[in-house]
């Protein structure tokens, strides 16, 4: 995958979040959403770098990172269980 795709898509879920965070009425909605962003993507590159000691590795796609920024540590809970179950 071509890292300017990688950094489109992001950029993409960083503009709906704000949307959805300025529906809301959210106080600051660009820094609501930049913290509601971080943890799905930090726990994803957790869960690769402990890959060494528990075999378990999520690949990093387009479709990873996007479950792992919406939906945050859900959805690399997700991604964990999808990926033992396939």
């Amino acid at each position: 995958m071509e890292k300017w795709l990688i950094i489109l898509i992001c950029f993409i879920i960083l503009i709906v979040l704000i949307v959805i965070h300025c529906i809301m009425g959210v106080r600051h909605p660009i820094r609501s959403a930049l913290v509601s962003l971080i943890p799905g993507p930090v726990a994803l590159g957790c869960v690769n770098l402990l890959s060494i000691y528990t075999g378990v590795f999520i690949p990093l796609s387009p479709l990873t990172l996007s479950v792992s920024s919406v939906l945050g540590i859900p959805g690399v809970t997700s991604l964990l269980i999808l990926r033992q179950i396939l």
